[in-house]
C-alpha cells in the first residue's frame, strides 16, 4: 500500500471512529489485564458474558488470590482453555501481589514476566490502559495486514514491526483498535464485505467481494457489531 493510501486509510477509519474502544468490559486496568489474558482464543463476548459475575467479586489481584483456582474455574468454564487460563491468572495474580504492590506495571517486559502474559496481551495493556502506541497483531490485524497489503507478514511479529513502521505517528495510539474492529465487523475471514467497505479505494485485495443478492442475504444471517 502506497504511502497516501495509508493516510487515507487510516483518516477514514479516524472519521468514523475518533475514540475506538476495546469491547471488553473492565472496572480497572487489573481487570482489564486478566480479560484479555482470558480472551485468547475466544471472543469478546464470550468473556464478557463470563467476566461479569467475576468482576463484580474480583477488583484486585489479593481478591483473585483469594477466590483461588477452583473458584475462578467456575465463572470461566464457558471460555476455550479454561483450565489453563485460570491457573495463569491466579500466578500472575500471586505475582503482581508479592512483585508489584497489586499494581499491573507498565511496562513490557515486566507485564511479560507475568504468566499467561505474552507480547500480545502486553500491547493490548499498555495501550488500552496506559496510551502507548502499541499495535497488537491478532487474527483480525493480522489478516488486515496482509489482505490490504498494509502491512503484510507471514508472522503476527512480522506485521506487527511493519505496521509500526507504516502507520502515520498521529494514527498509532488508536490503530491497533481501528484495525481489530476493520477486521471483525468488515474484513472478515470468510467473506469480507467489500461492497460496504469505507477504505476499500485504498485496499490491496484484488478479488473484491460483490454485495449479496436478494435470495443469499436472505439465507444468511447478517450479525450486527454487537453480536458478533
Amino acid at each position: 500500500m502506497k504511502k497516501a493510501d495509508v493516510e487515507t486509510f487510516y483518516a477514514v477509519l479516524a472519521a468514523q471512529e475518533p475514540e475506538p474502544k476495546t469491547e471488553l468490559e473492565y472496572g480497572n486496568v487489573y481487570q482489564l489485564l486478566v480479560a484479555v489474558a482470558l480472551s485468547a482464543q475466544a471472543t469478546d463476548v464470550g468473556v464478557n458474558k463470563a467476566t461479569r459475575a467475576l468482576f463484580a467479586k474480583v477488583k484486585t489481584p489479593a481478591q483473585m488470590v483469594a477466590l483461588g483456582e477452583a473458584g475462578l474455574k467456575q465463572h470461566i468454564k464457558t471460555i476455550g482453555l479454561f483450565n489453563t487460563k485460570a491457573k495463569n491468572v491466579i500466578a500472575l495474580s500471586e505475582m503482581l501481589v508479592h512483585d508489584h504492590h497489586g499494581e499491573v506495571p507498565q511496562d513490557r517486559e515486566a507485564l511479560e514476566k507475568l504468566p499467561g502474559v505474552g507480547r500480545k496481551t502486553a500491547n493490548v495493556v499498555l495501550n488500552t490502559a496506559f496510551g502507548v502506541p502499541t499495535i497488537a497483531v491478532d487474527t483480525h490485524i493480522f489478516r488486515v495486514g496482509n489482505r490490504t497489503g498494509l502491512a503484510p507478514g507471514k508472522t503476527p511479529l512480522a506485521v506487527e514491526k511493519k505496521l509500526e513502521k507504516a502507520t502515520p505517528a498521529r494514527f498509532m495510539r488508536h490503530a491497533h483498535h481501528w484495525l481489530i474492529l476493520h477486521g471483525r465487523y468488515i474484513c472478515k475471514a470468510r467473506r469480507p464485505e467489500c461492497w460496504r467497505c469505507p477504505v476499500a479505494m485504498c485496499c490491496a485485495f484484488k478479488t473484491k467481494t460483490p454485495a449479496p443478492t436478494e435470495k443469499s442475504r436472505a439465507g444468511s444471517h447478517q450479525p450486527t457489531r454487537k453480536q458478533e
